[in-house]
């Protein structure tokens, strides 16, 4: 049986209908972690067939805590770590059937644009592997995006799923922040981190984010607000406000902007009434989230001493070191009202910026990326890499609403490029429903396709 390109749903169904066996199943996705990843450098760990022996496989983003499963956050002070528990995102997803294949690379503590600062090796871009995945899900997108694994769980501060989904060619979902409990997700930023899908269609990212999101007792900032049932409620039932605004396509490469553009007018085409609109510049996020970030690592990191668990703080590598250093600077004594008073303060404005704009649109489209993927050791040259290429997505991030990425075709360089759909807060249906109609009447342009046939069987 051809399973080459199956979603996870066509492939439960298979299960379900016992056409295919869970051993079956999950020997072909190791067959092709075997044949691939050790060019691509996706997956870091992968879990035992004891562990999980049945379900679809999926690949997990290595700084979900797995119980009797590895978990390192791609940093060596974490290398033994074996986590005694399970996180909520992951163990939600055992509940409902499904199984873990592996735990895939990130930048080290999820700081970083590339996976570069990975202590296990940068993740290579599926389609060019002189180029970086985006970051720091790189590996999750990369997995699925040379389907290693038919879906894959990220995790995203500032961009962190959007970016790899849209170098990478497939599909990542940002929820609301505190729609997914962080339980058992190692932290980087508190008040930004979210756990959110990666995947080759919407369907699979409606069907996963059904089953991890939701109230969780574990984690206290998680929303009371139900869930929806976002698979069956695909349909689009009318007709949408779409808001652009040019702020979003400043530097913007000519390419990737022609892209959008066309992918604009296909919503128009379809029925779909485009506003312009007026949003604060994105570069003001770049400081906010910089401050905050920062801040918050070096909070977060501080439990690591080498005594409780993991290795010695000497195992840090210099990008945890830097950020730890600016961080207890804009928190200390004397700069904390100048640097992070002031940023929260900023944040407001750019959360208050969104309402308004939600009060006249339903949506907000704009480039995922200012361009396509770079090559790998580009990221040294600049000290702020990772908030220099999530520019177009740290808004939504610092302000905690919802958003995906999908693919609107192959650049020049025959490079994905991605476009990002907005959404006002805990309105995960409408983005997706949008983008539900847009992969109806596009296919991408063919690119999840392509993708994965660079990668046969």
């Amino acid at each position: 049986m051809k399973l080459l390109g199956k979603s996870l749903l066509e492939l439960k169904k298979l299960l379900e209908d016992k056409e295919i066996s869970n051993k079956e199943l999950r020997d072909y996705f190791l067959k092709r972690v075997r044949k691939y990843n050790p060019a691509l450098n996706s997956l870091i760990t992968v879990s035992s067939e004891k562990a999980h022996p049945t379900g679809v496989p999926l690949a997990i983003k290595d700084n979900f805590c797995t119980k009797g499963i590895r978990t390192t956050a791609s940093s060596k002070v974490l290398d033994n770590f074996i986590p005694p528990y399970e996180s909520t995102v992951t163990q939600r997803l055992l509940n409902h059937g499904l199984s873990i294949l592996g735990k895939t690379n990130l930048d080290a503590w999820a700081h970083g644009s590339s996976t570069e600062t990975s202590d296990y090796g940068p993740t290579k871009n599926p389609w060019d592997l002189s180029r970086v995945p985006g970051g720091s899900s790189g590996g999750s997108a990369a997995a699925v995006s040379a389907y290693i694994s038919p879906a894959a769980i990220g995790s995203e501060t500032a961009g962190s799923i959007r970016g790899p989904a849209a170098w990478c060619g497939v599909v990542g979902l940002k929820p609301t922040y505190s729609r997914v409990s962080r339980y058992g997700v190692i932290a980087m930023g508190s008040s930004l981190d979210c756990p959110g899908p990666l995947t080759q269609n919407i369907e699979d990212a409606a069907y996963l984010l059904g089953i991890i999101a939701g109230k969780d007792l574990y984690d206290a900032t998680t929303s009371s607000l139900p869930a929806q049932n976002y698979l069956k409620e695909l349909n689009l039932k009318n007709k949408l406000t779409i808001g652009v605004t040019d702020e979003y396509f400043e530097g913007v490469d000519a390419e990737t902007k022609r892209m959008v553009d066309k992918s604009i007018a296909i919503f128009k085409k379809n029925g779909h009434k485009i506003k312009k609109i007026k949003l604060l510049s994105p570069q003001y996020a770049i400081s906010v989230y910089t401050i905050i970030q920062r801040a918050e690592v070096s909070s977060n990191l501080g439990r690591y001493d080498g005594i409780r668990y993991g290795n010695a703080r000497n195992y840090f590598a210099d990008e945890a070191k830097r950020r730890v250093m600016l961080g207890t600077y804009t928190l200390s004594y004397g700069y904390y009202d100048a640097y992070y008073k002031k940023a929260q303060k900023v944040r407001t404005l750019i959360i208050e910026d969104f309402k308004n704009v939600f009060k006249d649109v339903d949506v907000i489209v704009a480039p995922t990326m200012p361009t396509s993927a770079f090559r790998l050791g580009e990221f040294e040259k600049y000290p702020f890499f990772g908030e220099l290429m999530d520019v177009l997505a740290e808004p939504g991030a610092v302000s905690g609403i919802p958003a995906i990425s999908i693919p609107i075709g192959l650049d020049a360089k025959n490079l994905p490029v991605g476009l990002q759909i907005m959404g006002n807060y805990f309105n995960e249906q409408t983005i997706l429903s949008l983008a539900y109609q847009f992969e109806k009447e596009t296919n991408y342009f063919g690119v999840i396709k392509k993708g994965f046939a660079n990668y046969k069987d």
